[in-house]
């Protein structure tokens, strides 16, 4: 004789939410955005920005909407980063956080708390507070992403200036990527690619030697990526 086994029926109550890492670079400093939490759990505490996914909302919607309720910092676009599910994680209920990234310069903003949080606040990398739930580990894993896409892909250029001096973004990747780098093949490589494009114009700054100002042609960059060109820069 047979018998029927019917499917155990799941039995789910799973919450979703969104976070964000936002990435601040400034003269030769890497920060990141935080908020100082109002509510419980971890009330005072600082956190990353986020929240719960509404019903009738993307992720995607989602994470700006929340950036932009507790930073003030409004995003056209945010790279998503991981999910984070593990057990315990929330100590009200089962929370999955979708997270995301970006990297902004902090004074194109002007940072204001709202609704969850009592403040929000830049804080350098190399000084941290102490961060509630899992946002330790989610901050971790987007600092190695973020440095790993700057060898892979020109998101530097979009920190500097229109015009810069070529030092500037030799200063860009060595604070990101926390190591030195051999200027001369540097250099050599970035112009190589054909994508940063010398002017005519001429940087002073103090009483050091004068410097050409460079620009990016992003025109060029993605006529390049459709022709399959594929940037690559390796720091030793």
């Amino acid at each position: 004789m047979f018998y029927e086994h019917k499917p155990m029926p799941a039995i789910q109550n799973i919450k979703v939410a969104v976070d964000a890492v936002v990435f601040g670079y400034e003269a030769k400093k890497i920060s990141v955005l935080l908020i100082k939490r109002g509510v419980a759990p971890f009330k005072d505490s600082w956190a990353l920005p986020g929240g719960l996914v509404m019903d009738d909302e993307s992720l995607e919607d989602a994470v700006k909407r929340e950036l932009k309720e507790e930073t003030g910092v409004k995003f056209d676009y945010l790279e998503q980063l991981y999910s984070f599910g593990k057990l315990g994680r929330d100590p009200r209920n089962r929370v999955v956080s979708i997270t995301y990234f970006g990297l902004v310069r902090p004074n194109h903003f002007t940072i204001k708390a709202d609704t969850d949080a009592n403040d929000v606040q830049w804080f350098s990398l190399d000084k941290l507070p102490e961060l509630a739930f899992d946002h330790h580990t989610i901050l971790s894993m987007a600092k190695d992403r973020l440095k790993a896409k700057l060898q892979y892909q020109p998101i530097g250029f979009d920190l500097l200036n229109k015009e810069f001096p070529f030092s500037d973004l030799e200063n860009l990747y060595t604070t990101i990527l926390e190591h030195k780098i051999d200027r001369r093949n540097f250099r050599k490589k970035i112009l190589s690619f054909e994508i940063v494009e010398e002017t005519d114009k001429i940087h002073q700054q103090g009483s050091g030697r004068p410097a050409k100002l460079f620009k990016f042609n992003k025109k060029k960059y993605d006529q390049l990526v459709q022709e399959g060109f594929h940037f690559e820069i390796k720091i030793v």
